[in-house]
C-alpha cells in the first residue's frame, strides 16, 4: 500500500491555511506556487476528496481538509518532537528551548540566566512567549512550551508536571492622581471600588476557563494583554487596578500613580516554575537551576 500522505503534503495544507492562498504559501515553503499547486492537487487525488475551495483570492479550507489539518498538525508536531528527543539522545542538549513568561513576572529577571544559558550552549534556540493567568499553564499543558515561569495560580491537579516555588509578587491597589478615588479620604470599601472601572490584563488561554484576579462583581473593565499595557492605561486614568510593585515603584516616586487605601488591601501572590516530569534535556536542567539559584541568591540579599 503506497504512502498516500505525507509530512511534507502536511505542512503545505498547514501554510496554505495560515497564509490564506497558495501564493502566500509558497513564499513560506520557498516553493515555486506551481509546485504547491501540485502538491495539493495530487493529495486530493490520492485521498479522493476536495480540500479547498475558492472565494475571491482566498483559499479556504472544505470540511475535509479543516478535520485533516487539524489532526495533521498533530502529527506535525509529534515529528518535531521525535527529531527533537532524537537530537537529545544524542547530546543531551535540546536544539530549541521554548519558554513562556507570565505578563505578572519581570521578564528582565530572566535574562542573567539566559544570557548563562546561551554561553553554555551558543547554538540553542531560544523562543519566549507573553502569556497571563491560565494562558501561561496551558502552554506548558498543551506541549507549546518546555519551561512556563511566573505561573501564579496552578490547577489543583498537577500530575506529570513539576511546579517549584519561585518568589512572589505584591500586587497594589493603584490608580493615577487625577483619578477620582484618588482624591478619597479613608479606606475605601469594595462596595465603592466597584462603581469605578477596572482595568484587567486579559487571560490568553484558548482553552481552559479564562481567570480573573483582583476583579468585583459587576465592576466595568477595560481589558488589556499585558501589564504594561496596564500600567499606562491606569498612568493614563483610564481605571483602577492591582499592580506589581516592584514594577511601579518608579512611577509612585515620580507621582504618576498613587496607591489606594483599600478595605481588601494588598495581595501576595506566589509564583513557580513549571516543567514536564519527563524532559531530560541538559539546558532545562540548567536553566531551572539557574533561575532558583538566582531567585534564592537575590531574597538572601532583601
Amino acid at each position: 500500500m503506497s504512502n498516500r500522505l505525507t509530512l511534507e503534503a502536511l505542512e503545505v495544507l498547514d501554510a496554505i491555511d495560515r497564509k490564506g492562498s497558495f501564493a502566500a504559501a509558497a513564499a513560506t515553503l520557498y516553493k515555486v506556487p506551481s509546485a504547491v499547486t501540485y502538491s495539493m492537487q495530487k493529495l486530493e487525488q490520492d485521498l479522493g476528496v476536495t480540500l479547498f475551495i475558492r472565494q475571491g483570492r482566498k483559499s479556504i479550507l472544505t470540511p475535509a481538509g479543516q478535520a485533516l489539518l487539524a489532526q495533521g498538525r498533530e502529527l506535525l508536531a509529534a515529528a518535531d518532537r521525535l527529531v527533537e528527543q532524537t537530537r537529545q539522545i544524542d547530546s543531551g542538549w535540546e536544539s530549541c528551548l521554548n519558554i513562556a513568561v507570565d505578563t505578572i513576572f519581570d521578564i528582565t529577571e530572566l535574562y542573567p540566566s539566559l544570557t548563562g544559558l546561551t554561553e553554555q550552549h551558543p547554538q540553542l534556540e531560544l523562543n519566549l512567549y507573553d502569556e497571563v493567568l491560565g494562558g501561561t499553564w496551558e502552554a506548558l499543558v498543551s506541549g507549546r512550551v518546555d519551561l512556563a515561569v511566573g505561573v501564579s495560580e496552578p490547577p489543583n491537579h498537577t500530575q506529570g508536571f513539576t511546579l517549584l516555588p519561585f518568589g512572589s509578587v505584591e500586587m497594589v491597589p493603584m490608580v493615577a492622581p487625577t483619578h477620582p478615588l484618588a482624591q478619597h479620604q479613608g479606606i475605601i470599601s469594595d462596595e465603592q471600588l466597584a462603581h469605578y472601572r477596572a482595568i484587567v490584563v486579559r487571560d490568553s488561554s484558548k482553552q481552559l476557563p479564562p481567570l480573573t484576579r483582583n476583579l468585583l462583581e459587576r465592576q466595568p473593565r477595560l481589558s488589556v494583554t499585558t501589564i504594561p499595557q496596564k500600567i499606562s492605561a491606569q498612568i493614563a486614568g483610564l481605571g483602577c487596578g492591582y499592580l506589581p510593585r516592584c514594577a511601579v515603584q518608579s512611577y509612585v516616586e515620580q507621582g504618576r500613580l498613587v496607591e489606594l487605601a483599600t478595605e481588601s488591601g494588598s495581595a501576595i501572590s506566589p509564583l513557580y516554575l513549571g516543567h514536564r516530569n519527563n524532559h531530560k534535556g541538559r539546558a532545562l536542567k540548567w536553566l531551572v537551576s539557574d533561575l532558583l539559584k538566582r531567585g534564592s541568591s537575590k531574597q538572601g540579599d532583601s
